[in-house]
């Protein structure tokens, strides 16, 4: 490995960090980056293009720490417990939502990316939820939601998002945020609330991903390797905490069907670069 994975690196790490967060599918933008640029080893690109995401993780760990940990170690009064109980319920409603995803994960992730891993399956994701997107929003205008923050939803809900979920893990170019938003919207969640509750659940989700995906391909990397990793660690990381800021900024005044568009024109970008492909007969 040399400088130009570094130049790699860095360019999948400001694709990551932009379309981890925002619901337009970052293996729909990755398989078209990975067109143009790609590792010059193959094992260690496919590693990377889930291990980049732990910067995106602790993105959203530093912007929502005081929202997120559970535990307070100030001066407490007398009688006060040390944990903060309404936010452990939030963990457990997260776990909860995990479950179906983590569990089709463990057990299916080298059969899914065989299988559904290909440009078409990736464009036809984007395209189908890009139009979910702006159907769910087009019924969900002038409805006022049920549940105005995260710490209202409840098991049941966050199971029913935590389905939702599992779609993006099955089928590449949903986007995990895309589908889960999908979900909280059709069940009542305000919009705010339904970003910020995808946002936790990203934590153990791509965190267990990242963690699978080390396992595998093992321990032993070579200098080189881990500083092209580091990088795009570090890069996915600043790139995250812009994207989730903006994000946040844009859903108090504005829906999703905007992401919903260019969901759609990106698969149809998506569709027609690799039907060309095909029919000019280019590897």
């Amino acid at each position: 490995m040399g400088i130009f994975d570094v130049f790699v690196a860095v360019i999948w790490g400001i694709v990551e960090g932009i379309t981890e967060w925002l619901p337009v599918s970052s293996t729909g933008h990755m398989i078209l980056v990975e067109e143009f640029l790609k590792f010059q080893d193959e094992q260690f690109s496919q590693m990377f293009l889930v291990v980049v995401q732990l910067g995106a993780i602790l993105a959203v760990v530093l912007l929502f720490w005081s929202r997120i940990w559970p535990f307070r170690f100030t001066k407490r009064e007398r009688g006060e417990s040390i944990i903060d109980w309404k936010i452990m319920q939030m963990w457990f409603k997260i776990i909860v939502a995990c479950l179906p995803a983590a569990i089709v994960g463990i057990l299916f992730d080298d059969w899914i990316d065989e299988v559904f891993y290909n440009a078409y399956v990736v464009a036809g994701a984007l395209i189908v939820y890009g139009i979910l997107f702006i159907i769910v929003e087009n019924w969900n205008k002038g409805r006022k939601p049920a549940i105005t923050s995260v710490t209202e939803i409840g098991y049941d809900t966050a199971l029913i998002i935590g389905i939702f979920q599992l779609l993006a893990a099955v089928v590449p170019g949903t986007s995990r945020s895309g589908a889960t938003i999908i979900g909280a919207l059709l069940l009542g969640v305000a919009r705010g609330a339904a970003a910020e509750f995808t946002f936790y659940l990203a934590i153990p989700v791509m965190f267990g991903a990242s963690l699978l995906k080390l396992v595998k391909f093992g321990f032993a990397f070579t200098p080189a390797e881990i500083l092209t990793l580091v990088t795009g660690v570090v890069v996915a990381f600043f790139v995250s905490v812009i994207a989730i800021k903006f994000l946040m900024g844009y859903i108090k005044k504005h829906d999703f069907k905007a992401f919903g568009w260019y969901r759609i024109a990106l698969g149809i970008l998506v569709l027609g670069y690799f039907i060309g492909k095909t029919l000019l007969g280019c590897k």
